[in-house]
């Protein structure tokens, strides 16, 4: 099959979940989310995989036609993504944008830690930075505080371990118990975001205490 051929299929493909997803979009508009929020929850759940699998779609098709290498393409998708990386005081943050999947719901997870993984091995070239060894690393999920408490989710129900297998690779000896301790806290802020701060266990009492004084709200240290 020629390339041509194959873009045009590809490509109905897209044309195909595009619609579907304007169909589930235009159903999530017309959803009453305070009489049926179970609705809108499977509403809301259907149209990000499907938007997902579209952006994974799209991304396939530029490696397909050569337009851009792949480096060069995660380099966009890292920047459009607006993951940022930081260390501050041997501390290190990772801004994510949005909240991080639920557990077991099915997904590409290559939307999200294809770029994160491009965008960490691009601040180590620049920032090289020891491994960490015996650390902790807090994941901190922050809620738009303009919408419903009731969206907030136990940590239970919240895919972490993918995240951290992306960054350990890069920053931590090993994210066993032996080497590493995790935190979880929720915070109330202006959007949806999710943040992983790693540091040292020694830097963590403070870091925290000082946190706990400019954050108005913020969860108890499960």
């Amino acid at each position: 099959m020629d390339t041509a051929k194959t873009l045009y299929q590809r490509l109905q493909n897209i044309e195909d979940e595009i619609l579907k997803l304007n169909n589930t979009i235009f159903a999530l508009k017309t959803t009453d989310i305070q009489k049926y929020r179970r609705n809108y929850e499977d509403l809301s759940v259907s149209a990000a995989l499907r938007a997902e699998r579209i952006a994974c779609q799209m991304r396939n098709l530029v490696y397909i036609a050569d337009v851009r290498q792949a480096s060069g393409y995660m380099q966009l998708a890292a920047h459009a993504h607006g993951i940022r990386i930081e260390a501050e005081r041997d501390i290190l943050s990772i801004h994510l944008p949005g909240l991080l999947p639920k557990r077991k719901v099915r997904t590409n997870t290559s939307f999200l830690y294809e770029p994160l993984r491009f965008a960490m091995q691009e601040y180590l070239k620049d920032s090289a930075m020891p491994l960490y060894r015996d650390c902790v690393v807090c994941f901190s999920q922050v809620y738009n505080k303009e919408l419903s408490l009731e969206r907030v989710r136990d940590y239970d129900n919240v895919e972490f371990k993918q995240i951290l297998d992306t960054i350990a690779g890069y920053v931590l000896t090993d994210d066993t118990g032996l080497f590493c301790d995790l935190y979880h806290t929720t915070e109330l802020g202006e959007s949806d975001c999710t943040y992983v701060y790693i540091m040292e266990k020694a830097a963590f009492p403070s870091w925290i205490k000082a946190r706990k004084n400019h954050i108005e709200t913020l969860s108890e240290i499960s």
